[in-house]
């Protein structure tokens, strides 16, 4: 995992751009706190930034080989190839030679053997750019689920691109921009924001399982997967059989590392499905983490989190024979450290979520430079009710979005009319479903179930990924997430709804009960049978009137810029009425998600120009 970025520009000369393209890199120091280089040619600047995670002596960023005329190329990479011992293997009966262990030098070889076709072939989480000097040509490719960011722009007469968009806005020639659609994508549709869309005027996000090629006639971007629609055979128990088999694969190909490896455990199926594969698997030392924040007034007051984590992570731990460590975050530090969630996302966030997520990811690299996730395992097995719940399936948009209100209710009567939200969902919805595979003859019932499955991939999966993302590399971690292997989500786009839950089979009808019996065996039975409890969101009540007073204080300064998009009242209105949830980027019961949010937007509209 790394910070990568890059440069462009097919009529300037870059050789003496040296200290932009050093800016650049060094904005995404915490991504790879390991090593940094640069490399420049006439035309092309690239920067990376390294974690060394993979044959760490052998593995130096950016990386060449020289093409069949001797020009080089080169590549800047993130993420991992879990696959490369395999096709290390081929690549070498082709006639290909390697000097290094890494998968790096494994990318560089399939491009000079196969082009563009490389990606077909990959396995893994991965964000990265070939500069070709023959051709003079960038090709930029992001993973099929979007694991591993990547942003671009264009720029005079070529292409900027990073890891993240302070890379891209460390270039002297970009401007912190956003435009209405931009301000449209993180009041309308904060939950689960348009594919490819960067916010910031002007620059993309590389979309999910695509790839952009640029050079001097122009950019273009192609789609090289995607799942496709087919019918299901198998009952329960063979559907069961092949979700563990794959699971057993993907675990395996994750934990490889020269690194130390933790996993992160809350003691729900999902993160203690993944601990115990791994603990079975791993030859070193497994450590496990989980994280405490301040718990409601009421024990058992939280409908979204019934029971506790700690002594639920601390049965799975003792069973499998594994240390596990509690992070624990207090009121104090998640007020102090909204800051932290701002500067990693570069976009208001998630308030206290992001932070504590920061807390935890801090606390596993103090021994840790690889953890293992649950995370994605809702989005793949059905464990949300939004999935699950008849009147939010039946909604007719974004499912998660049935009953909730989102921050646009806040917005000025004449930014409101500029933005016009409500059409602005619907266009999204209506192009999201136009992206959804049909499978012929299949009833209306099954077709609005495999709408949402693909609903939750594309739209919703991607901002889970975003947050943990952003929040680990802000420390230095690299967080694999087994969950999210594109061959999972192939097999599961097709298995019915009720088979994952177990209706009318051995599964008890319980959510994601396809999951839990897979993974039965590896387990206590208190863990199987866990309802679900979701991330912890802290119901502090003293947390939340902190961000009360603050966002009141903001309310009451006449150059907050918060409101030259805002409703001064309506904010003022909102915060005092004693909602349960104002208004915020998800769904959430507590009003703290929406209050941070406010603050975090105040902060980030101090620092951008707002543009028609």
């Amino acid at each position: 995992m790394c910070g990568i970025t890059g440069w462009v520009d097919w009529t300037l000369d870059l050789r003496d751009r040296g200290p932009v393209i050093t800016a650049m890199t060094r904005t995404q120091a915490p991504r790879g706190p390991d090593d940094e280089g640069t490399w420049l040619s006439r035309h092309a600047a690239l920067g990376h930034r390294r974690l060394a995670v993979i044959d760490i002596e052998g593995g130096r960023q950016p990386m060449l080989r020289p093409g069949p005329d001797g020009r080089p190329v080169v590549i800047t990479f993130s993420g991992e190839i879990y696959n490369f011992a395999e096709l290390r293997a081929e690549l070498r009966a082709a006639g290909r030679s390697f000097g290094t262990r890494s998968d790096t030098e494994v990318l560089l070889a399939a491009y000079l053997e196969w082009g563009e076709d490389l990606v077909a072939r990959l396995n893994g989480m991965y964000a990265f750019a070939i500069w070709d000097e023959r051709e003079q040509r960038l090709l930029l490719v992001r993973d099929r689920l979007g694991i591993k960011p990547l942003y671009y722009a264009r720029l005079g007469g070529g292409i900027v691109f990073g890891s993240e968009p302070k890379a891209l806005l460390a270039h002297p020639e970009m401007n912190a921009e956003v435009d209405l659609e931009g301000l449209a994508e993180l009041l309308a549709v904060p939950r689960a924001r348009t594919p490819g869309h960067a916010v910031y005027r002007g620059m993309r996000e590389v979309k999910p399982g695509r790839l952009v090629v640029a050079d001097a006639s122009g950019v273009r971007e192609r789609r090289y997967w995607q799942v496709e629609a087919r019918p299901h055979t198998g009952d329960f128990r063979a559907t069961t059989e092949e979700v563990r088999s794959l699971l057993e694969d993907i675990v395996e190909r994750q934990i490889v590392a020269d690194v130390p490896v933790g996993t992160l455990l809350s003691g729900g199926i999902d993160s203690s499905a993944i601990t115990a594969l791994a603990a079975g698997r791993f030859a070193g030392e497994l450590t496990s983490y989980s994280v405490s924040v301040p718990a409601p007034a009421r024990p058992g007051s939280d409908l979204w989190r019934p029971s506790p984590d700690e002594p639920y992570a601390q049965l799975v731990a003792e069973r499998l024979g594994i240390k596990h460590s509690v992070v624990q975050v207090g009121t104090d530090g998640l007020v102090e450290d909204i800051e932290l969630g701002l500067r990693a996302r570069d976009l208001p966030g998630w308030g206290d979520l992001d932070i504590s997520m920061h807390h935890l990811f801090r606390g596993v690299r103090e021994d840790c430079t690889v953890a293992l996730s649950g995370e994605s395992a809702d989005e793949m097995f059905g464990g949300y009710t939004w999935q699950t719940d008849e009147r939010y399936v039946g909604h007719t948009s974004f499912p998660w979005m049935y009953g909730r209100r989102q921050p646009e209710v806040l917005l000025r009567e004449e930014v409101r009319r500029a933005i016009r939200p409500e059409e602005y969902e619907a266009d999204r919805y209506r192009d999201a479903l136009a992206e959804v595979p049909r499978l012929a003859g299949e009833d209306p019932g099954a077709r609005r179930r495999r709408e949402v499955f693909h609903l939750g991939l594309t739209r919703w999966l991607g901002a889970l990924l975003d947050r943990k993302d952003r929040m680990s590399m802000a420390v230095g971690l690299e967080v694999r997430v087994p969950f999210a292997d594109h061959r999972l989500a192939e097999y599961l786009f097709n298995v019915p709804a009720d088979l994952k839950t177990g209706r009318g089979a051995e599964g008890g009808g319980m959510e994601k009960a396809l999951l839990r019996r897979a993974c039965a065996d590896l387990l206590p039975e208190e863990i199987v049978d866990r309802p679900k409890s979701a991330y912890p969101a802290s119901r502090d009540p003293g947390y939340v009137e902190t961000l009360k007073g603050l966002v009141l204080e903001r309310a009451g300064d006449p150059n907050a810029p918060l409101f030259d998009v805002l409703d001064r009242e309506k904010v003022r209105a909102a915060v005092t009425s004693g909602l349960d949830a104002l208004p915020g980027p998800i769904t959430a019961r507590t009003s703290a998600i929406g209050l941070s949010y406010l603050l975090e937007l105040d902060r980030w509209l101090s620092r951008v120009r707002v543009v028609a």
